[in-house]
């Protein structure tokens, strides 16, 4: 198939001592290190900048640090294990349009399943079920641009699922969502066994999805632990330019009522 296979232990995700600066000298990664084990809901927060997203893409080789590691169970990502990495590490990009670009929503779907090679059979059936896993079979002939955008977050999804990854990696997945397409990728996320790394800014959804949060500051990862705990935090929060999620807020409306 032209693809290295190679077994996951328990599909550990973990960084060592990452450094990344960009092409113009600014700091991106200031020494990252962490450990995220099988099966866990790691949110990763912090204000704009912090390195979320240049950490993501760490993740499965989109960006390369300039000093440190990252290892996928076993296993470095480099460019000699790039292929099976990517097979493990399923990434959801935050426009969706960057990974939307054929003609229907099946093709975009299939995509990925066919350039492994894959008989047609088990490539329909690959699409068909990662499109159900997202309920959006109802959209499979449908030309993407034609798609709303919480329809196109699905769809992005199932492009990922249809691979089989065993960790799923998504950056902001509730932005331009309105409530109810919100609600229901919620919903979705909660359903899935896989381990998952959301970088957000959706403390609500954090809370709602995520029982450990990372939270990065300047590159820095500033504190790593439950997410309650974290978000209660609030010279954590205030220090990290973040503020509580909205239900743990006070309310002046409810504490007036709460008066009368």
């Amino acid at each position: 198939m032209g693809y290295a296979v190679f077994q996951m232990s328990h599909h550990i995700v973990e960084a060592s001592n990452l450094h990344y600066n960009y092409p113009d000298g600014t700091m991106g990664l200031n020494g990252i290190s962490f450990r995220i084990t099988h099966g866990e809901s790691v949110a990763l927060v912090g204000e704009n900048g912090a390195g979320k997203s240049t950490l993501l893409l760490h993740l499965n080789g989109y960006l390369s640090a300039r000093q440190g590691t990252i290892r996928i169970g076993d296993y470095p990502v480099s460019t000699k294990n790039l292929d099976s990495v990517r097979r493990c590490v399923g990434m959801v990009f935050q426009n969706s349009d960057d990974q939307l670009f054929m003609p229907t929503v099946f093709d975009d779907v299939a995509f990925g399943p066919m350039n492994l090679g894959l008989e047609k059979q088990d490539v329909e059936q690959k699409v068909v079920q990662a499109l159900e896993t997202v309920n959006a079979i109802h959209l499979k002939h449908r030309p993407p641009y034609r798609l709303s955008q919480g329809e196109k977050k699905s769809v992005a999804i199932a492009t990922v699922l249809a691979m089989s990854p065993d960790i799923l990696v998504m950056d902001e997945p509730t932005s331009s969502l309105d409530p109810t397409s919100r609600k229901r990728l919620i919903g979705l996320l909660k359903s899935f066994a896989h381990t998952k790394i959301i970088a957000t800014h959706d403390l609500d959804m954090a809370m709602d999805v995520c029982e450990r949060t990372i939270v990065l500051h300047q590159g820095r990862i500033t504190a790593d632990g439950p997410t309650m705990k974290l978000l209660r935090d609030e010279n954590l929060l205030h220090q990290s330019s973040l503020e509580k999620p909205l239900r743990m807020q006070h309310c002046p409306v409810c504490a007036l009522a709460k008066k009368k």
